[in-house]
């Protein structure tokens, strides 16, 4: 390796010129990519996104995210969870995620359609952002009985999407593909068919609340003892 001839100005910064030169400098996925170069605070609330499923899932041996799109922001859950396991039915993701994979991060990436069948493991928890409001009312028991039948018993889930109050100011680049967003109140009846435990959350912007869902940009609904 060539010696290091930069310098900065601070010494306390001196170690970031080291490890670029050590690891080369991290890249972002083709989604968050896009996302960065348009529109930098939709980033930002997609990342906030995957912190709130970190704090909720701290400390589960095993996960599965079902629709990781370019998987860039797994990391966040992989940083408080045993191992985890991202999934997208579109193959093109899985192959891209393999350009900004690292050994420091191990996460395993998987092609597979949640609506053809379960998962081969079973999971102590699974996610799924931003993916419900794109599966049809005609197949949304199918999706949430799939995901049941891949989760060990006590296993929790945390699903979230745009809340149907926010479609009227969203962009049409966000809506597009959107067919199924439900008000805060119909998200958690729905999954009360399946899950004795439904806590709901509001999210604007970065923030995530329990106040009044009509006014929240985003729903979480985390899930538990399923019936």
């Amino acid at each position: 390796m060539n010696p290091i001839t930069e310098k900065t100005r601070d010494p306390v910064n001196q170690d970031l010129i080291e490890k670029e030169e050590e690891f080369g400098l991290e890249g972002l996925g083709v989604m968050s990519s896009d996302y960065w170069r348009r529109d930098p605070k939709r980033l930002l609330f997609t990342l906030a996104r995957y912190k709130f499923v970190s704090k909720m899932l701290d400390g589960k041996e095993s996960v599965a995210e079902i629709g990781c799109g370019d998987g860039f922001a797994a990391r966040i859950v992989r940083q408080t969870v045993k191992k985890l396991l991202i999934t997208d039915y579109d193959p093109y993701f899985i192959n891209r995620f393999k350009e900004i994979s690292t050994e420091n991060w191990p996460i395993t990436a998987l092609e597979h359609n949640i609506l053809e069948s379960p998962m081969k493991e079973k999971f102590d928890a699974i996610y799924s952002l931003d993916v419900f409001e794109h599966i049809t009312k005609k197949e949304e028991d199918l999706f949430i009985k799939n995901i049941i039948k891949s989760l060990r018993d006590k296993g929790v889930v945390v699903l979230g999407m745009p809340s149907l109050e926010s479609q009227e100011h969203a962009s049409e680049g966000s809506k597009l593909g959107h067919v199924n967003c439900r008000t805060g109140k119909e998200f958690k009846k729905f999954m009360e068919k399946y899950f004795d435990n439904v806590l709901l959350f509001s999210m604007n912007d970065e923030v995530v609340h329990t106040g009044f869902e009509k006014m929240a940009h985003y729903l979480f609904v985390v899930c538990s003892s399923f019936k």
